[in-house]
C-alpha cells in the first residue's frame, strides 16, 4: 500500500474568499489519485483555499485516511492500483455518509461518469482538467450540502414577505409553515431571497448556485425553479415569477 501524504497545514493566503465549515474550522478534503505529482498539485490548489488536505494513492490508504480525517469532500480517481473508485466510494459512505465526492474520470470514459453518479458520487470532472474547475465544483458541492459557508453567508434571517429563511438552522418557513428543501433548492432560494425584486438570469443563477458553467445546460435552472415553486408557492399566492426572456424574480406575494 502506498503511503499517504499529509498536507494538513494550509499556508497563508490572500486569494479567493475563504469557504469554511459552519463552525469556522477549515474544510477537510481528501485527494485520492495514484499519480503523486497530480495529487500534490491538486492538494496545493486546495490548500490555497485555506482547507485541510490529505492525499492517498490507493483505495486502502484512502479509506484509512477517511477514518482519521472524516473529510467533508473527497476528490476520487476512478482508476486506482488496488481497486476502483466506485468500491472506495461505498467504503467512504460507510465512514461518513454525507461526504461530498467529486470523481476524476478519463476523457472518453462516459460509462465511468454514469456509473459514478449512479453509485452516489456528487459530480465528476474529466482529465485533463483545470484546477480552477475542480476548486469551483468542490466549493459548489460543499455549499449546496450545507457543509461549508463563506463569512458573508453569516448574518440575520432573510425575510421576503411571509417567506423566512434561517440560515443557521437551515430552515425555511412560509406563513409559519415549514418548507422542506434539498441542499440545492435551499441555495437557489437563498440567492433569490438575497436579491428580492431583482430579475436574475439563468446564467447568473448557474454561476452563483452551481459555481461553474454548465455548458449551456440552463434547463437545470428551470428544473429547480419548478421544484421551488411546488414547495414555496404551492396553494399560496406566487412569489417566484418568470420574466420571459430575462430570468426569474422573487417578490412578496400580492395580497
Amino acid at each position: 500500500m502506498n503511503t499517504p501524504h499529509d498536507s494538513s497545514t494550509a499556508p497563508a493566503r490572500t486569494g479567493p474568499p475563504v469557504l469554511a465549515r459552519p463552525d469556522g474550522t477549515p474544510v477537510r478534503v481528501l485527494v485520492v489519485d495514484d499519480d503523486p505529482d497530480l495529487a500534490e498539485v491538486l492538494s496545493g490548489a486546495l490548500r490555497y483555499q485555506g482547507w485541510q488536505v490529505r492525499t492517498a494513492q490507493d483505495g486502502a490508504a484512502a479509506v484509512a485516511e477517511a477514518r482519521e480525517l472524516l473529510p467533508d469532500a473527497v476528490v476520487l480517481d476512478v482508476m486506482l492500483p488496488d481497486t476502483d473508485g466506485f468500491a472506495v466510494l461505498r467504503s467512504l459512505h460507510e465512514v461518513k455518509p454525507d461526504v461530498c465526492v467529486l470523481f476524476l474520470t478519463a476523457r472518453d470514459a462516459v460509462e465511468d461518469r454514469i456509473a459514478g453518479i449512479t453509485a452516489g458520487g456528487d459530480d465528476y470532472v474529466t482529465k485533463p482538467f483545470s484546477l480552477e474547475e475542480v476548486v469551483a465544483r468542490l466549493r459548489g458541492l460543499l455549499r449546496r450540502a450545507g457543509m461549508a459557508r463563506q463569512p458573508e453567508d453569516d448574518g440575520p434571517r432573510l425575510t421576503v414577505g411571509d417567506l423566512v429563511m434561517d440560515e443557521d438552522a437551515r430552515e425555511v418557513t412560509r406563513g409559519g409553515d415549514l418548507v422542506e428543501l434539498s441542499p440545492t433548492e435551499f441555495e437557489l432560494l437563498r440567492f433569490l431571497m438575497t436579491n428580492p425584486r431583482r430579475v436574475l438570469s439563468k446564467a447568473q443563477i448557474l454561476d452563483r448556485v452551481w459555481s461553474y458553467d454548465f455548458g449551456g445546460q440552463a434547463h437545470v435552472v428551470e428544473l429547480y425553479i419548478s421544484y421551488l415553486r411546488k414547495k414555496v408557492d404551492a396553494g399560496r399566492e406566487p412569489m417566484i415569477h418568470t420574466v420571459r426572456g430575462a430570468g426569474y424574480v422573487l417578490k412578496p406575494a400580492v395580497r
